[in-house]
């Protein structure tokens, strides 16, 4: 899935395959660029194996993000369940913030309350 300069989305294509290691990626993107994909600005990326390599290896330019739920999915299974909900509460700003400076101040309250508890948490 992508955006076209129209801001429109659009199915690249579909591929099936027993393995998802880095040479199946490889050929997705070889085939992208085939097709005449020049560059991609950002990859949000889901923790797949050999996907991000596979990205800078064909379109080294390109940024490469794991994408939010991922990160959160990740980051959640250091709380304990019973600060689940408040965490959540205090982490969603975050990621809906309108800019960077508005993310960072929301971020910068997350860690003053949190970062005692959660110290590694907070620095993924």
């Amino acid at each position: 899935m992508a955006l076209n300069l129209a801001g429109k989305k659009e199915t690249l294509g579909r591929y099936l395959s027993e393995s998802k290691g880095a040479n199946f990626w490889l050929s997705i993107l070889s085939d992208l660029q085939n097709w005449g994909i020049e560059d991609i600005l950002i990859a949000c990326v889901g923790g797949l194996t050999g996907f991000p390599e596979a990205i800078n290896n064909i379109y080294p330019q390109t940024e490469v993000q794991l994408c939010v739920i991922h990160q959160i999915s990740n980051s959640i299974k250091y709380v304990a369940s019973n600060d689940h909900k408040a965490f959540m509460a205090d982490l969603k700003p975050v990621y809906r913030a309108g800019s960077k400076e508005a993310a960072e101040t929301v971020l910068d309250e997350l860690e003053a309350k949190w970062d005692q508890q959660y110290p590694v948490l907070l620095k993924s």
